[in-house]
């Protein structure tokens, strides 16, 4: 892309951009409007606005949610109890995730005989290992997610080697290439990929590509979509952003994906843009995590990609159509055992966090963790202590120099907390940390793309790999061991506090479930 071009296109962007915040601002201006004026008609508007506060914050004590987004709300109806309740119900009260609710739970019923295709092994594992049966059991009979042998396990420790591999398998695809991102950044990383696609589809495969709209929000030029499916790749625009005040707009996409012919898949922290393979420098070095499954598990990487294309397509693939062994079986040879799962803010049901409460509920030795946050409720810091006060080595990798301000305030507010319960706390000090690991005890680990913060736990569609003694385990561990000598350790003297930092943190603490 030339330069005048791209220059062009974000001048384009940056208006369309604005003009969409004019409108969101506007949309509160009139709220405030509403609730601002002195005559009678006014001041019987501001009893009803009142009224229906009350009731909301009753809703909102009755409701099944998690205590730190009522408390949040409650809060803020408290402090502006006039537009607090007219605030809440705009932002919750909606037709579309009751509609979207319904189509997921028919696309679940749908696919989970799919993902038995290549066999339960279930039982084998059962039998072999009951130690970790409660989380394999969860995931599988509970929410959807099959436990696979035959399955090889590769684990990337940068950017860098995780694009030269993807490079490499994209050329050799077959049949059908699928991806999906949250962020997707035109140069060094993206373009070669988007020109590997475009002569795949020109082949013939099947090429698709989902990509969020918010995460690309300033850094795709308008109408990508449509440049793409010129070419020949099909593409979804993830929840596109709309200037409505809306709580469908928190539910982004942030899922990294790539499927290759059903028979080798990645995920991980890594999206397509510069600084993830540090051809653009962002917060110093940019450490990031992936991992690649081939044989078995990679069908159901596939599959959940395909879910999330198909939920609101008229016309719905045949899932089955894409399975890679129909005629001949799968002649990965492996030991261990790998079990991909995903989670959506939809349907209620917490996997991301539950995975990981799972593993250090069930550590005996040490659990070792990579997050770029470290924004968690009572559920997650009460697992962690616990853990830490029982004697197992607690340890959490979080960067030193962060992408939001915010966020790295109120991380660090947590500090104190879980260094005096034993758990030992380390900032990166080369740059920014965004893997999201966890590793336990030489036998289970998981690699994915939820960070341990309210918004990747309970807002986003998240996924990740669950293995269990296969050769990426140790990896994940060596890396966490190789990435300690460039970490400062927080003490508690570190932690220390003025009394207006204190009541900063507390303030941002509180409001932690909407950030």
């Amino acid at each position: 892309m030339g330069k005048g071009v791209q220059q062009k296109w974000v001048r384009v962007v940056f208006r369309q951009r604005v003009f969409i915040i004019a409108v969101l601002l506007v949309q509160l201006v009139f709220i405030l409007f509403l609730t601002a004026g002195s005559s009678l008609v006014f001041r019987y508007v501001d009893y009803m606005l009142s009224a229906l506060s009350i009731i909301v914050c009753l809703y909102i004590l009755n409701k099944q949610e998690k205590d730190g987004y009522k408390l949040t709300w409650i809060f803020l109806i408290l402090l502006f109890p006039i537009v607090g309740g007219v605030v809440y119900v705009i932002f919750h009260t909606q037709v579309t995730p009751g509609k979207l609710r319904r189509r997921m739970k028919d696309s679940d019923k749908e696919y989970r005989p799919l993902f038995l295709l290549p066999g339960d092994s279930l039982p084998v594992l059962g039998t072999e290992h009951p130690e970790c049966l409660p989380q394999v059991r969860y995931l599988q009979k509970y929410a959807g997610y099959p436990v696979y042998t035959r399955t090889t396990t590769a684990y990337y420790s940068s950017g860098e080697a995780f694009f030269e591999q993807v490079v490499k398998d994209l050329e050799k695809a077959e049949k059908y290439i699928f991806m999906e991102f949250f962020i997707l950044r035109r140069g060094i990383m993206l373009d070669p990929i988007i020109d590997i696609l475009e002569k795949k589809a020109r082949e013939g495969l099947d090429v698709r590509l989902i990509y969020d709209d918010l995460g690309c929000f300033m850094s795709l030029p308008p109408n990508f979509d449509k440049h793409l499916e010129q070419k020949g790749i099909k593409c979804i625009v993830f929840n596109p952003f709309k200037p409505i005040l809306s709580s469908l707009q928190n539910n982004r996409d942030h899922r990294k994906i790539v499927c290759i012919d059903g028979k080798v898949a990645f995920t991980g922290g890594m999206n397509l843009a510069d600084e993830y393979i540090n051809a653009k420098e962002r917060f110093g070095h940019w450490k990031d995590a992936a991992i690649r499954i081939e044989g078995e598990a990679a069908w159901s990487m596939t599959l959940i990609f395909l879910q999330m294309w198909n939920l609101d397509r008229p016309g719905k693939d045949k899932s089955e159509t894409f399975y890679p062994w129909k005629d001949e079986s799968c002649g990965i040879e492996s030991t261990g055992f790998v079990q991909p799962y995903a989670d959506s803010p939809i349907d209620e049901e917490n996997v991301g966090e539950h995975v990981y409460i799972q593993i250090i509920n069930n550590a005996k030795e040490y659990v070792y963790i990579n997050t770029p946050y470290l924004v968690v409720d009572e559920n997650l810091l009460s697992a962690l202590t616990l853990s830490a006060k029982s004697g197992v080595d607690v340890r959490i990798i979080t960067p030193h120099r962060w992408d939001q301000w915010i966020v790295a305030i109120t991380s660090r507010s947590y500090y104190r907390q879980l260094i005096t319960a034993g758990v030992r706390v380390y900032e990166y000090t080369q740059g920014f940390n965004h893997s999201k690991t966890f590793v336990s005890d030489d036998r289970v680990a998981t690699v994915g793309t939820t960070n341990l913060d309210f918004r990747s736990l309970y807002l986003h569609f998240e996924c990740g790999v669950w293995i269990y003694k296969t050769a990426a385990v140790a990896a994940v561990k060596q890396d966490f061991l190789n990435t300690l000598p460039v970490c400062h350790e927080i003490t508690l003297k570190d932690c220390a506090r003025n009394a207006l930092q204190r009541i900063v943190q507390d303030v941002l603490r509180l409001f932690a479930p909407l950030m």
